[in-house]
């Protein structure tokens, strides 16, 4: 639906759109008759006057309106002179209409465009809001004329036409806010007026004047409402009025008092001494200090005032106002940012994470997510991107956080910003993490290791000691008996074996061929076993060891008494046992009978295949 407004009243059209591209002609149904002078009717019904000098003369359009009701959700930009969008300001009586015309004329320095300007700032048939984006609108189109404009700086005049006394305009009435519209005026003009720059960018001396004359001749003393908002908004103007310093001092001098210029130290005066006045007589919400923050701040980051946390601080502290910790905290999150160290940023996040007030924990996320330290799309790395960082947001909201659903899913937002969907550059590559990472030793490597690694207190014995070994594990045709006269050193070894089978490996051991025997070192408080004859030194064990000692003893003994009991029934027995013995020493070897840990039976020595334990110390 397109609206078009022309000399013979409002005409709508319907266009169908198909295709990306599409185009369409409308027929004007009005001629064009400028120089006639009549009533032009609107879409309202009334009929107003207007002056036509300004449009072409071979057009009767007014103004185009597209979708005039909204109905597509779409967004749409209409191109027209800049004639027809001060016919539509004036003229239209649709809110959005002149907000539309108010956006375009932006675009439009002339001095058309501030009349048109003006009369809607003037015009009480206005709504109040089109009023006050038409003063910020002025403000824009007078700092692109600056080159051209004359008189007084822009809306002067009409503050003090609307608010200044009769006798002298200069001096401002007493407060009354009784008209809504000229209270929210009374508002907006100044901060709008302290936007304004001179040819050198800087607020014109005549601007800052008349703000502090603002403050100097306000008088509320027989307004029945607060002036409260109306104090925060002339600080606000103040903060405006502040531009970045030009200074031809030398770099790294410290910023005093005589280095800021005259109207930095009027507009730090009074915006100190407003602060000060909140303590003794404090307004509703304190609105006026938190406009003095956001003042200070301004100071601070355009250079005039040192870059310090440390007044934000104090009044995010726990038990000031909730909404001057707010402010403060905005403040802060602003200044880490910009200046802040990594300690401002834990700072910041231990008050997330720590705070009494679960409303400034929630507001303090949601303030970092809407002016975060970095974002994800930077090229270049910031110096507050950590891999700290990184695993506590991790831990909070994956851990910490599973009781307050609001408080996760703003730290989810808060990652996202930093970090975005993909892996946080500041983390390690995987790989160069696995090639620095130290290869892990397999534990039975460890213990062959820990076996065969020389000893410094016995670096003779550990020589013997691995050369035995070498010796074991090789097959021996021969029986070999290391004795203590040789090496000192003479090692059993010892394998468990079952209950059930020791009378059968005995036997096995008697009806066998020479045995091989593993020697090793042995420890200097070690005993030889017991029932072996003929060795000549310790075995290896400790006593103590083993703690089935005292129980193997028992059981020798038992069986002493059943052997002195039936001695008739085994003579036989020992006899060819005592036999094979002599032949053995006349031979000039010596069988070695191995006890086992559980019954201390003599059982055979396996073949240097089979799995064997050692004790070795």
């Amino acid at each position: 639906l397109v609206t078009i407004q022309e000399l013979d009243g409002t005409f709508k059209h319907t266009l169908q759109i198909e295709g990306t591209v599409a185009k369409a002609d409308i027929t004007c149904h009005s001629k064009s008759r400028r120089n006639k002078k009549k009533k032009i009717p609107l879409c309202t019904g009334e009929e107003v006057d207007m002056d036509l000098s300004a449009m072409d003369a071979d057009s009767p359009v007014l103004w185009i309106r597209l979708d005039p009701e909204m109905t597509l959700l779409r967004c749409t930009v209409i191109e027209q002179p800049d004639y027809q969008w001060q016919y539509q300001l004036r003229h239209e009586r649709d809110v959005t209409a002149q907000l539309e015309a108010i956006t375009a004329l932006e675009h439009f320095s002339t001095p058309a465009s501030r009349l048109a300007l003006t009369d809607t700032i003037e015009n009480d048939q206005v709504y109040v809001q089109v009023r006050c984006r038409a003063a910020h609108c002025l403000t824009k189109v007078a700092n692109a004329m600056v080159s051209n404009w004359a008189g007084p700086p822009a809306m002067l005049a009409i503050f003090r036409k609307l608010y200044g006394s009769f006798s002298c305009p200069k001096i401002i009435r007493q407060n009354n806010f009784q008209n809504l519209q000229h209270y929210f005026l009374q508002k907006t003009i100044p901060v709008a007026m302290a936007g304004l720059r001179n040819s050198h960018g800087i607020c014109p001396q005549e601007v800052i004047q008349f703000l502090l004359d603002l403050f100097k001749y306000n008088d509320n003393s027989k307004n029945r409402f607060s002036d409260n908002y109306y104090r925060a908004s002339l600080i606000e103007a103040l903060g405006a009025s502040v531009t970045p310093v030009i200074s031809v001092i030398q770099q790294g001098t410290e910023i005093t008092a005589e280095s800021l210029s005259v109207d930095t130290r009027l507009v730090l005066e009074e915006i100190t001494r407003n602060l000060n006045l909140e303590k003794l007589l404090p307004c509703y919400k304190l609105t006026v200090t938190q406009a003095c923050l956001r003042a200070i701040r301004k100071l601070q980051k355009y250079g005039h005032l040192p870059s310090i946390p440390t007044l934000f601080r104090t009044y995010a502290a726990y038990g000031q106002f909730v909404e001057v910790r707010l402010t403060a905290l905005e403040m802060l999150v602003d200044f880490t940012g910009l200046d802040g160290k990594w300690s401002d940023l834990e700072y910041l996040l231990d008050m997330a994470e720590e705070d009494p007030d679960p409303g400034v924990r929630s507001g303090l996320v949601r303030l970092l997510c809407d002016n975060p330290p970095f974002h994800h799309s930077h090229t270049h790395r910031h110096r507050l991107d950590r891999e700290d960082l990184v695993n506590r947001l991790w831990n909070l909201f994956n851990c910490m956080l599973s009781h307050d659903t609001r408080m996760r899913c703003s730290m989810v937002d808060l990652y996202y910003i930093l970090y975005g969907k993909k892996r946080p550059t500041c983390l390690p590559i995987p790989e160069l993490a696995a090639l620095l990472k130290p290869q892990r030793v397999d534990s039975f490597i460890e213990s062959e290791l820990s076996v065969m690694k020389p000893s410094q207190s016995q670096p003779e014995a550990m020589e013997v000691s691995m050369s035995l070994k070498r010796k074991a594990a090789s097959p021996l045709k021969e029986l070999e008996v290391v004795t203590a006269d040789d090496l000192g050193v003479a090692t059993v070894e010892v394998i468990g074996a079952d209950d059930t089978n020791k009378s059968s490996r005995s036997k096995d051991v008697s009806e066998a061929g020479p045995s091989k025997v593993k020697t090793e070192y042995y420890s200097e408080n070690s005993a030889s076993l017991p029932g072996i004859s003929g060795t000549g030194g310790p075995v290896g064990f400790e006593p103590g060891m083993f703690n089935k000692e005292d129980k193997l003893k028992k059981k020798k003994k038992d069986r002493k008494k059943h052997k002195h009991k039936h001695k008739h029934k085994h003579d036989h027995k020992h006899a060819k046992e005592k036999e094979k013995d002599k032949e053995k020493k006349d031979l000039g070897k010596l069988k070695i009978k191995e006890e086992t840990l559980s019954s201390a039976s003599s059982s055979p020595s396996p073949p240097a295949s089979s799995a064997s334990k050692e004790f070795t110390f």
